[in-house]
Protein backbone atom coordinates (compact mmCIF):
# COMPACT_ATOMS: atom_id res chain seq x y z
CA UNK A 1 0.00 0.00 0.00
CA UNK A 2 2.76 2.62 0.90
CA UNK A 3 4.05 1.79 -2.83
CA UNK A 4 0.57 2.66 -4.11
CA UNK A 5 0.35 5.87 -2.12
CA UNK A 6 4.24 6.54 -3.17
CA UNK A 7 3.23 6.41 -7.09
CA UNK A 8 0.30 8.26 -6.58
CA UNK A 9 1.97 11.38 -5.25
CA UNK A 10 4.62 11.34 -8.26
CA UNK A 11 1.74 10.84 -10.68
CA UNK A 12 1.92 7.15 -11.27
CA UNK A 13 -2.10 6.73 -11.24
CA UNK A 14 -2.06 9.01 -14.25
CA UNK A 15 0.14 7.24 -16.41
CA UNK A 16 -1.79 3.94 -15.91
CA UNK A 17 -4.98 5.49 -16.43
CA UNK A 18 -3.37 7.11 -19.67
CA UNK A 19 -2.13 3.58 -21.21
CA UNK A 20 -5.51 2.10 -20.21
CA UNK A 21 -7.37 4.79 -22.53
CA UNK A 22 -6.31 4.42 -26.28
CA UNK A 23 -6.21 7.44 -28.57
CA UNK A 24 -8.28 7.88 -31.09
CA UNK A 25 -7.67 6.86 -34.59
CA UNK A 26 -8.23 9.79 -36.84
CA UNK A 27 -7.45 8.50 -40.44
CA UNK A 28 -9.69 5.44 -39.17
CA UNK A 29 -12.75 7.30 -37.79
CA UNK A 30 -12.97 9.39 -41.01
CA UNK A 31 -13.03 6.10 -43.00
CA UNK A 32 -15.55 4.10 -41.13
CA UNK A 33 -17.98 7.14 -41.17
CA UNK A 34 -17.50 7.21 -45.20
CA UNK A 35 -17.65 3.22 -45.29
CA UNK A 36 -20.82 3.18 -42.90
CA UNK A 37 -22.20 5.87 -45.45
CA UNK A 38 -21.61 4.17 -48.52
CA UNK A 39 -22.41 0.58 -46.85
CA UNK A 40 -26.00 2.20 -45.80
CA UNK A 41 -26.25 3.86 -49.74
CA UNK A 42 -25.35 -0.29 -50.67
CA UNK A 43 -28.29 -1.26 -48.86
CA UNK A 44 -31.25 1.19 -50.18
CA UNK A 45 -29.76 0.34 -53.84
CA UNK A 46 -30.17 -3.80 -52.08
CA UNK A 47 -34.05 -2.85 -50.65
CA UNK A 48 -34.70 -1.54 -53.76
CA UNK A 49 -33.38 -4.34 -56.42
CA UNK A 50 -34.81 -7.20 -54.34
CA UNK A 51 -38.43 -6.09 -55.30
CA UNK A 52 -37.04 -6.67 -58.95
CA UNK A 53 -37.49 -10.28 -58.31
CA UNK A 54 -40.80 -10.41 -58.10
CA UNK A 55 -40.56 -10.39 -62.23
CA UNK A 56 -38.96 -13.96 -61.67
CA UNK A 57 -42.59 -15.17 -62.17
CA UNK A 58 -43.36 -13.52 -65.48
CA UNK A 59 -42.76 -16.39 -66.85
CA UNK A 60 -44.49 -18.77 -64.91
CA UNK A 61 -47.16 -20.69 -66.92
CA UNK A 62 -46.62 -20.08 -70.68
CA UNK A 63 -43.19 -21.46 -70.72
CA UNK A 64 -42.05 -22.69 -67.42
CA UNK A 65 -43.20 -24.09 -64.16
CA UNK A 66 -42.73 -22.09 -60.92
CA UNK A 67 -43.11 -22.63 -56.94
CA UNK A 68 -44.48 -19.17 -55.72
CA UNK A 69 -43.75 -20.25 -52.14
CA UNK A 70 -39.46 -20.50 -52.64
CA UNK A 71 -39.59 -17.26 -55.00
CA UNK A 72 -41.52 -15.49 -52.37
CA UNK A 73 -38.84 -16.82 -49.88
CA UNK A 74 -36.18 -15.86 -52.20
CA UNK A 75 -37.61 -12.72 -52.65
CA UNK A 76 -38.13 -11.89 -48.70
CA UNK A 77 -34.06 -13.67 -48.24
CA UNK A 78 -33.26 -10.75 -50.92
CA UNK A 79 -35.00 -8.08 -48.72
CA UNK A 80 -34.65 -8.76 -44.92
CA UNK A 81 -31.12 -10.39 -45.28
CA UNK A 82 -29.18 -7.23 -46.59
CA UNK A 83 -31.06 -4.68 -44.02
CA UNK A 84 -30.03 -7.24 -41.20
CA UNK A 85 -26.59 -7.97 -41.58
CA UNK A 86 -25.91 -4.21 -42.47
CA UNK A 87 -27.72 -3.33 -39.05
CA UNK A 88 -25.25 -6.00 -37.37
CA UNK A 89 -22.10 -4.13 -38.87
CA UNK A 90 -23.13 -0.79 -38.40
CA UNK A 91 -23.45 -2.01 -34.39
CA UNK A 92 -20.16 -3.53 -34.38
CA UNK A 93 -18.39 -0.58 -36.07
CA UNK A 94 -19.84 1.63 -33.96
CA UNK A 95 -19.03 -0.91 -30.81
CA UNK A 96 -15.35 -1.24 -32.03
CA UNK A 97 -15.20 2.54 -32.80
CA UNK A 98 -16.19 3.22 -29.16
CA UNK A 99 -13.20 0.85 -28.04
CA UNK A 100 -10.62 2.67 -30.17
CA UNK A 101 -9.98 -0.31 -32.34
CA UNK A 102 -9.21 -0.03 -35.74
CA UNK A 103 -13.00 -0.34 -37.40
CA UNK A 104 -12.63 0.71 -41.22
CA UNK A 105 -12.98 -3.05 -42.27
CA UNK A 106 -16.45 -3.85 -40.66
CA UNK A 107 -18.35 -1.52 -43.62
CA UNK A 108 -16.10 -3.40 -45.98
CA UNK A 109 -17.06 -6.90 -44.44
CA UNK A 110 -20.69 -5.93 -44.29
CA UNK A 111 -21.22 -4.78 -47.87
CA UNK A 112 -19.74 -8.12 -48.72
CA UNK A 113 -22.32 -10.23 -46.53
CA UNK A 114 -25.10 -7.79 -47.61
CA UNK A 115 -24.33 -8.53 -51.22
CA UNK A 116 -24.13 -12.21 -50.71
CA UNK A 117 -27.42 -12.21 -48.88
CA UNK A 118 -29.17 -10.77 -51.76
CA UNK A 119 -27.63 -13.16 -54.36
CA UNK A 120 -28.61 -15.74 -51.64
CA UNK A 121 -32.23 -14.43 -51.94
CA UNK A 122 -31.80 -14.06 -55.94
CA UNK A 123 -30.54 -18.01 -56.51
CA UNK A 124 -33.35 -19.26 -54.41
CA UNK A 125 -36.12 -17.41 -55.90
CA UNK A 126 -34.59 -18.55 -59.42
CA UNK A 127 -34.58 -22.01 -57.91
CA UNK A 128 -38.63 -21.31 -57.94
CA UNK A 129 -38.77 -20.83 -61.80
CA UNK A 130 -37.86 -24.43 -63.49
CA UNK A 131 -38.24 -24.27 -67.54
CA UNK A 132 -41.10 -26.53 -68.97
CA UNK A 133 -39.96 -29.63 -71.28
CA UNK A 134 -40.53 -29.60 -74.67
Amino acid sequence: MPERAAAHAIGGDDMDEARVRRPVIVWDLVLTIVLLLLMVGAGFVLFFLAFFLAFASDSCGASSVCDSDRIATGMLLAIVLPVALGLIALVAAVVMLVLRRLAFWIPLVGIGLMVGGWFLGAWVTSTGVQPMAP
